[in-house]
């Protein structure tokens, strides 16, 4: 069983950073892709970037490129998403999933696993 639970989020003033984590806490067999995923209110949700099992391939909405960088650990079953230069367009709910495959996946519907999500707040 799969239990993913993100954490990190909070309030940041615009051009501020915050790392999200995100651990899967249940009994894990297997690989898993991961990604990270925001949704704001009234909008649908969105994917932020993507991560193979193996770490070495990853995905970035053009949004946050060069601004967000997701990574891995897998001797922590953990995914991170650093988030520089934050601005009040980020303000969303982030969460992460996962996908037992090895292969990146960057199509929402495809991930099988959902965390319950974090809020991050950017103040203008």
């Amino acid at each position: 069983q799969v239990q993913l639970v993100e954490s990190g989020g909070g309030l940041v003033q615009a051009g501020g950073s915050l790392r999200l984590s995100c651990a899967n806490s249940g009994r894990t067999f297997g690989t898993y892709a991961m990604g990270w995923f925001r949704q704001a209110p009234g909008k649908e949700r969105e994917i932020v970037a993507a991560i193979s099992w193996s770490g070495l391939s990853t995905y970035y909405a053009n949004s946050v490129k060069g601004r967000f960088t997701i990574s891995r650990d897998n001797a922590k079953n953990t995914v991170y998403l650093q988030m520089n230069s934050l601005n009040a367009e980020d303000t969303a709910v982030y969460y992460c999933a996962a996908k037992s495959r090895r292969n990146i996946v960057v199509v929402i519907s495809e991930y099988d696993y959902w965390g319950q999500g974090t809020q991050v707040t950017v103040s203008s």
